[in-house]
């Protein structure tokens, strides 16, 4: 490439750096797909488990192999008991995400598998992070409430037993579901930042837990997962805004964000957003939070209006919009928002690892290393003179 067609400066929006068989997106139809199924008939007639699976393997898994994952899932909740002990020493005042972060390596110090690099062994610790990776975030709700954390209860299904494990009851089957339907639409989502974190790091050949801990990483920032929790902020705000409409506008004169609308590759609706706004609906009026969804929806017609008017017509809501006030109607603290969102992509971030270990000969080098232009100080091919203490000004 001639120097003057370098691409630089772009984030890599619209760079390809590699294939993928783990999922696709139209941005332009608002169409996303997990190993060739559309988003929309998982979420309908899915499990996050049977989810998990087709991540992993590429393929949906018949009555018995579900079976025998699910099992796997099970068995593989207990979390070593030091990982937890070492939580009731940690400030109560550390950040979910930051904790989630920091237990993946003990995970991996737990791990006799960590450094096997088959195919196989890779499954393995991806079927161990998923189940465990719930029980982390749960038991550190409840730790730095002052509470016991509560252990895993076989016989509930993924999503129910973070739920239980999280709020100490059992919940009702159709929250349960709900939540399952959560976690299937967070499963995964192409080249994201905290996906290409993962795949950049294993591509150095590190561990899966190291490739999963720069993801918990770049997923905790507010332009990418930290956003849900930004959102819920912004709509509890305005409980009691008289004038959506009024304010909505100010905001975008003023030059301010409104969260949870636009995305980096969808220039339609998010499609898992549809189905969290029918659900925030839903549960609204079971809950008696139908001001919540009212509000959610007010703030959504309005911003999308001003925005179509301003030319901006591909700003519509992404997936944090609506799962927002969803996870506040089950009761999930604004700060677990994000740690909820890892716990699903979780098996994404771990389909891109094994994928980036042992996919198809790509073309593509073992190793990420973009390139970078230099634009400070130069002085000539010999370089700058380095000037002694005494003589240097200030």
């Amino acid at each position: 490439m001639a120097e003057s067609e370098k691409i630089k400066n772009t984030g890599l929006r619209g760079v390809t750096v590699a294939d993928t068989k783990v999922s696709l997106i139209d941005g332009q139809n608002g169409i996303l797909i997990y190993r060739g199924y559309r988003i929309e008939e998982l979420a309908r007639n899915s499990t996050y488990e049977e989810t998990a699976y087709l991540l992993l393997h590429d393929a949906l898994p018949g009555e018995k192999t579900l079976m025998e994952f699910t099992a796997q899932l099970i068995d593989a909740r207990t979390v070593p008991g030091f990982v937890i002990e070492s939580l009731k020493q940690w400030p109560r005042e550390a950040r979910p995400m930051d904790v989630l972060q920091a237990a993946i390596p003990l995970l991996a110090i737990t791990d006799h598998e960590a450094a096997e690099e088959t195919r196989e062994a890779n499954i393995r610790k991806a079927i161990r992070l998923i189940a465990r990776m719930p029980v982390i975030v749960a038991a550190w709700h409840r730790i730095r409430s002052g509470q016991e954390p509560v252990l895993p209860d076989k016989n509930l299904s993924h999503a129910a037993n973070f739920l239980s494990m999280l709020h100490g009851k059992k919940p009702d089957a159709e929250t349960a579901r709900d939540f399952d339907v959560c976690l299937v639409l967070h499963a995964d989502h192409t080249f994201n930042a905290s996906t290409f974190a993962a795949r950049e790091v294993v591509s150095t050949q590190a561990h899966m837990y190291a490739g999963v801990a720069a993801a918990v990483g770049a997923l905790s920032g507010s332009l990418h997962g930290g956003a849900n929790a930004r959102v819920i902020k912004m709509l509890l705000e305005l409980t009691n805004e008289k004038d959506i409409p009024g304010w909505v506008k100010q905001q975008l004169v003023s030059g301010k964000k409104i969260m949870g609308l636009g995305h980096a590759v969808y220039k339609t609706m998010d499609p898992r957003a549809r189905f969290l706004k029918e659900m925030g609906g839903r549960l609204g009026s079971k809950l008696g939070l139908e001001w919540l969804h009212t509000l959610s929806v007010a703030v959504e017609e309005n911003a999308v209006r001003e925005f179509e008017a301003r030319g901006k017509t591909t700003i519509k809501p992404n997936v944090d919009f609506f799962s927002a006030p969803v996870y506040h109607m089950m009761g999930i603290p604004a700060d677990i928002m994000t740690p909820v969102f890892a716990i699903s992509r979780i098996a994404g971030w771990a389909a891109h690892i094994i994928e980036e270990k042992f996919g198809d000969a790509q073309e593509k080098p073992a190793l990420y290393r973009p390139e970078s232009e230099y634009v400070g100080n130069y002085c000539g091919k010999t370089g700058c003179v380095y000037e002694p203490m005494g003589k240097r000004p200030g």
